[in-house]
This record gives C-alpha cells, sequence and structure tokens, in this order.
C-alpha cells in the first residue's frame, strides 16, 4: 500500500514541477539566469549580488547544478541537426524537471538512509513526499532547495563515515564529506548552521583515524581553490593569472558574511521578530508537523541539526521560511504519529488538507502568470516596450532573443498616477487596426505592453476608454491561474473584500497600450480615478 502511495505522490510532484508557478525571484536570479547568459546568447539581468564591487554569489556550485545539464541540452539540439538557439522555456522546463529528478532521487534516498527503523523510515519517506514543500521548493531552481539536499547528503556521510569499519571506505566517505560541504558553504553561508553537531560527532573519530581527517581536509582545500578560482574568473573582466587568485580573490562566503552582519544591509530586505523562523515560518512549512513535534518527538541527529539550523539563522534578523527548507525533511522525518486510531485519522486529514491547499496556492498559483505572459511577450512581432506592475521581476532570458528590441520595465511599487504619466509617454499610436479589434496590429513596428494582475482595480475606471482622448487599453492575452499575494491590504479593504479581489479576480492581464497621436493626451484625471 505505501508504495503505491509513494508512486502516486512522485507523480503529484512532477505535475508541480511543470507548474509555471513563480514563488520567488530568487528562485531565476540567483541562478538559472546567470548561468543561461554564460551559455546561451540570451541576454540576462545580473542582480546586485553580481554585480556589486564585492560580489556574495558563488558560481561555483551553479555550473554543476545548472551548467552542466544546459551544455548537456545544448549538445542534444545540435546533434540533432536543429538551428539556432534553444528555445529558453525548454531550457526552464528541463531545470524544473532536473529539479524534481534530484529530490526524487537525493532527498528521499537520504532519508531512507537517515531512518533506521524500517516502519518509521516508510512513514518518514511518504511524510516528506507528500509535503508541499517538497512539491513546490524542491522542484524549483532555489539555491535554498540544493541547500537542502547538501545538508541531507552531508548528514548521510557523516553517519557512514561513523559506522564503516574499513578504513579505505571511512577516507572515501570523508574525502566526499570534504568536496560537499565546500560546495554547501559557497551555495549558501547557512549551510554550516546545519551541521554543529553532527561535526561535534566527528571530531573524536578524526582524532582516532587521523587518515580521515586527511583526506576530507585535503579533498575540502581542492574544492575551495576551485571554487574561489571560478569566482575570481567569473568576476574579473579579463583572463585571470596565477597573481589574481593570490592576490586579488574573489572569496564570496567572506563577502556574503560581511554583508549579513551589517544590520543596516538586513534592514534593506526586512527585519523580523527572533522568533520568526521557530512560531511562525517552521508551522507555515510543516502544517500539522509542528504539533508533533512538540507532543511525539523522536529525538534523533536529524532534529537536533533542523533545530541547530533554526536557532542558528534566528539570530540574524532577516527571517525568510525558504531559508529553513533544509530544516524540513530532518522535521518531518522526528516524530512519531499518534498512536490512537482517532487521531491519526484526524491528524491525517489535516496533513492531508494542508499541504493540498497550499501545494495548490503556491505550486500553482502564486505568480504563476509572469512565465506564461513572458512566453507569450516573446512571440508578439510588434512588442518594443513591457510594463510590468504589482508583479515579480520578470526572467528576461526567457524572452527567446526579444530583448534586442524589447525593454522590459519592472516597477512593481509606481503609485498608480505616476503609472499612467509613464504609459502616456511611451504608448505608441493608435491605428486602424486597433480600433477595429483586430490582430493586424501586431503587424505594427511599435507596441506598449503594460502587464498587470486583474486584481489591480485601480486601473478599472480607465480600462473601458473607448474614445479618442486619454490611454487605450486592449486586452490581448491573460492568465488566470495566478494570484499575487502581495497585494493583500487588510487594512484598508477588510478581510472578505481582500479575498473577494484576489482570489475573485485572479490572473494576470497583458494590455497592449495606444493613446491618439492627434490630439493631446490627458493622462491623469483625478475626478475620473475618483470616481
Amino acid at each position: 500500500m505505501w508504495r503505491r502511495t509513494y508512486l502516486f505522490l512522485v507523480i503529484v510532484r512532477l505535475w508541480f514541477a511543470f507548474s509555471p508557478s513563480y514563488l520567488h525571484p530568487d528562485e531565476n536570479f540567483q541562478g538559472p539566469e546567470v548561468i543561461a547568459g554564460q551559455i546561451f546568447s540570451y541576454p540576462v539581468r545580473l542582480t546586485w549580488e553580481f554585480t556589486s564591487e564585492n560580489p556574495i554569489r558563488s558560481v561555483f556550485p551553479l555550473w554543476p547544478v545548472y551548467g552542466l545539464p544546459m551544455l548537456l541540452l545544448r549538445w542534444l539540439w545540435i546533434g540533432n541537426g536543429n538551428d539556432g538557439e534553444i528555445p529558453p522555456i525548454a531550457v526552464f522546463y528541463t531545470l524544473r524537471v532536473l529539479m524534481f529528478a534530484l529530490s526524487f532521487v537525493l532527498e528521499d534516498w537520504a532519508i531512507y538512509e537517515l531512518v533506521q527503523s524500517q516502519r518509521h523510515r516508510r512513514f518518514a519517506v511518504l511524510l516528506v513526499a507528500s509535503s508541499y514543500v517538497t512539491w513546490t521548493f524542491q522542484t524549483h531552481t532555489f539555491s535554498n532547495s540544493v541547500e537542502t539536499l547538501a545538508v541531507a547528503w552531508s548528514l548521510v556521510l557523516t553517519e557512514r563515515i561513523l559506522e564503516t569499519r574499513h578504513s579505505s571506505s571511512s577516507v572515501l566517505a570523508s574525502a566526499v564529506l570534504g568536496i560537499v560541504a565546500v560546495f554547501g558553504v559557497f551555495n549558501r553561508i547557512t549551510f554550516p548552521a546545519f551541521l554543529l553537531i553532527p561535526v561535534l560527532r566527528l571530531i573524536p573519530h578524526f582524532i582516532n583515524r587521523p587518515l580521515s581527517l586527511i583526506s576530507t581536509t585535503a579533498s575540502a582545500l581542492l574544492a575551495i581553490i576551485t571554487a574561489i578560482s571560478l569566482d575570481t574568473s567569473f568576476y574579473t573582466p579579463r583572463s585571470i593569472t596565477w597573481s589574481d587568485l593570490i592576490h586579488h580573490p574573489v572569496i564570496t562566503p567572506w563577502n556574503n558574511i560581511l554583508y549579513n552582519i551589517d544590520p543596516s544591509n538586513l534592514a534593506e530586505h526586512g527585519l523580523h521578530p527572533w522568533y520568526q523562523h521557530a512560531l511562525i515560518n517552521v508551522p507555515v512549512l510543516v502544517g500539522p508537523a509542528a504539533i508533533l513535534l512538540v507532543t511525539h518527538p523522536h529525538l534523533s541527529l536529524r532534529l537536533y541539526s533542523a533545530i541547530s539550523g533554526i536557532c542558528v539563522l534566528s539570530v540574524f534578523q532577516h527571517q525568510e521560511a525558504r531559508f529553513l527548507l533544509p530544516a524540513v525533511p530532518l522535521l518531518l522525518s522526528s516524530f512519531q504519529l499518534p498512536k490512537n486510531p482517532k487521531h491519526m485519522k484526524l491528524w491525517v486529514g489535516a496533513w492531508v488538507v494542508f499541504n493540498t491547499i497550499l501545494g495548490l496556492l503556491m505550486g500553482v498559483y502564486h505568480q504563476g502568470g509572469v512565465v506564461p505572459t513572458q512566453v507569450f511577450l516573446s512571440n508578439q512581432p510588434d512588442a518594443t516596450q513591457a510594463v510590468w506592475w504589482k508583479t515579480y521581476m520578470p526572467p528576461i532570458w526567457l524572452l527567446d532573443g526579444k530583448n534586442a528590441v524589447l525593454r522590459t520595465e519592472d516597477v512593481p511599487g509606481m503609485q498608480g498616477p505616476a503609472l499612467l504619466d509613464h504609459l502616456g509617454r511611451i504608448a505608441t499610436c493608435d491605428t486602424p487596426a486597433d480600433r477595429r479589434n483586430h490582430v493586424e496590429y501586431r503587424k505594427e513596428p511599435n507596441g506598449t505592453y503594460l502587464v498587470a494582475p486583474r486584481s489591480a482595480v485601480w486601473l478599472d475606471p480607465f480600462l473601458d476608454n473607448k474614445g479618442l482622448d486619454g490611454l487605450r487599453f486592449r486586452e490581448v492575452w491573460s492568465y488566470s491561474r495566478h494570484l499575487n499575494l502581495d497585494d493583500l491590504d487588510w487594512a484598508e479593504d477588510g478581510v472578505w473584500n481582500t479575498l473577494k479581489r484576489v482570489v475573485g479576480r485572479r490572473g494576470l492581464v497583458a494590455w497592449r497600450i495606444t493613446r491618439s497621436c492627434d490630439r493631446p493626451v490627458s493622462v491623469y484625471d483625478d475626478d475620473k480615478a475618483l470616481g
């Protein structure tokens, strides 16, 4: 029975991998977009983490995770006699399938090895496989998702080192652990927080078996040199020399630490109370499991590892739920299910409902229209201006070469009057095709598009303008499976009206913006807006 259930959950995970939901801009801008610009001719937009004077993101972990699959895909594309670049959306879904495969193989395998009891092992694997975090975050290209795998396999390797009786096996596992540890640190500096207690267990082993310590140290040093060399080469605008590596190395983890210990830097990203992770983020990630972690904990190295990570990360004032992704599989495998049959059924029911709702919300609807809309814009011959309002930053590498002619502007927080004033300056002239509502407008040399959620009711008074004065909004594309959870206004609209607007008017819309060029533009009318 559990095998059939597990197989079903794997299929669910794969289905979510193919859903174009967009959980956070970092899933594109801290990974795929960076490497896509190195391998393909896609224009990309590097964020401040990569362009600052002291860059804080390493490309060392990006190459094996994203670079090698992209290189393989390009080789297969060219080998089959195809001309031109691979469509970016094909690369996008290839990486989603890759993340699914890594989660399915490495995460589930790690939990299977870490849990000793066969009965508890089955429940642990099923719980991890049925978590919405596994369905969504682990199938997206987050550095946090990669960190989850690195933490889990560091624990597996630690157990193998401690349990092995053969010196050669211990040395090999120690060497692999050194490489994984360096990979984890260069991927995210939060990685060591989850391994404080496991590392303490290794100290007596390394004292008794110094060859294992030498193996770990040697492999780690080799990995560090490789990582620093790759980063220095990436961030140096010329071919590097040995002198650059010795006198001017780019050490991104150190830059990251210096950045994050400055409270003023963290304030730019949002400050949270010290209890945010423990009391809010953990329940958001594991739902009903949080209750059993308190009432029915299963003391294990996994639980201690998760607790150490949560405690260390709680010291820093910027606390996002995704920072705790490595703790999720460890926590879900560290409690016992209720023995009372009624309590068991009640808890299982709550677990299924919780993960179904959060899975659909985060895995299907959350900013779900951003990626499909970029694909739509890439196919519009006339698109030369695209203004994105009240959405996440769109990944421009998905535009499939349109960047040469299409200028993308991301203005999520711009006030309505300023938005209309800006659209009035860049809108193209009204044409007969626009007035006839025919598709001939796509033959025009220029076109301005506004992309915004349908829940942005501020635009409503302007959308029905059919006259020649002012801006004309012509809806040419919409994607219904889109929710903008950053547009919640409980205080002003109330709970019901907010839900009615955001959920009832879900969807992302692209309007083609035109104006009459032979009349003065009345961009913003206070009376009309208020009416």
